[in-house]
């Protein structure tokens, strides 16, 4: 009998299963373990385009999306097309509904996130939760960029979980990486990334919602800078 064959599909097994294998063997792993249910979500943050890296340079059959949110730094879209050059695949592209977008707009105008924590998660939900709902349907497992050090929100998490609100495994193989591991890593592969991160944007996400940081910032404060808390999600990651 296989060692897929003896996993139970539980987050224990499954984290016993990949307990000592690398990033590389654990994403293969998974793959035969849910075989075209398994999918990476890249914001295309260089955290990301180091497990892009995994995936396209291994081959391995998971599919790598991500979500256009119509407010996106032109450097990102730059990065989108050079990495599917890069490696001769194609990440797929998911949007928000055009008909939600035209009515926040029309209803609320184009800055209504500025205005309350309301309305900027109102816009998130439309414009990144909604497109990522769709783009996970028949995924089991779903494989992640975070990593431990970003936010406070992000302390107690595990390689393997369950997410409760999506109904899915989750995979999140660069928790216990540190910003410097996974530069070093970049550096030491030629791997593409974003450029504004030599300008201080550690984290990057829609353009009129990031900054960069200044030294000794928390990693989370070029996100949604005028709201107070440390503890800022948009809504993709909840448990």
């Amino acid at each position: 009998m296989s060692q897929i064959e003896e996993v139970n599909i539980n987050v224990a097994d499954l984290t016993a299963a990949i307990a000592g294998k690398s990033i590389e063997e654990s994403l293969a792993f998974l793959a035969e373990v849910f075989p075209g249910q398994i999918a990476f979500s890249s914001s295309l943050g260089i955290e990301d385009q180091v497990i892009t890296h995994f995936i396209y340079s291994n081959n391995l059959p998971i599919r790598v999306f991500t979500l256009d949110t119509g407010r996106l730094f032109n450097e990102t879209l730059t990065l989108l097309h050079n990495t599917n050059k890069r490696y001769g695949k194609k990440i797929e592209v998911f949007f928000p509904q055009t008909e939600a977008v035209e009515k926040l707009v029309n209803e609320k105008g184009p800055m209504s996130f500025y205005q309350s924590v309301e309305n900027r998660k109102e816009c998130c939900y439309i414009r990144k939760v909604e497109p990522l709902n769709r783009a996970l349907k028949g995924v089991k497992l779903w494989i992640t960029g975070i990593r431990r050090e970003q936010s406070d929100n992000r302390q107690s998490l595990a390689p393997i979980e369950w997410d409760n609100n999506m109904q899915l495994f989750k995979y999140n193989p660069l928790l216990e990486w540190t910003f410097d591991d996974v530069k070093t890593f970049v550096k030491e592969n030629h791997i593409l990334y974003n450029p504004l991160h030599d300008q201080g944007f550690v984290s990057i996400g829609c353009a009129p919602c990031t900054r960069a940081i200044a030294e000794g910032e928390n990693f989370r404060a070029g996100r949604w800078w005028w709201e107070d808390s440390s503890k800022k999600e948009c809504g993709l990651h909840t448990h």
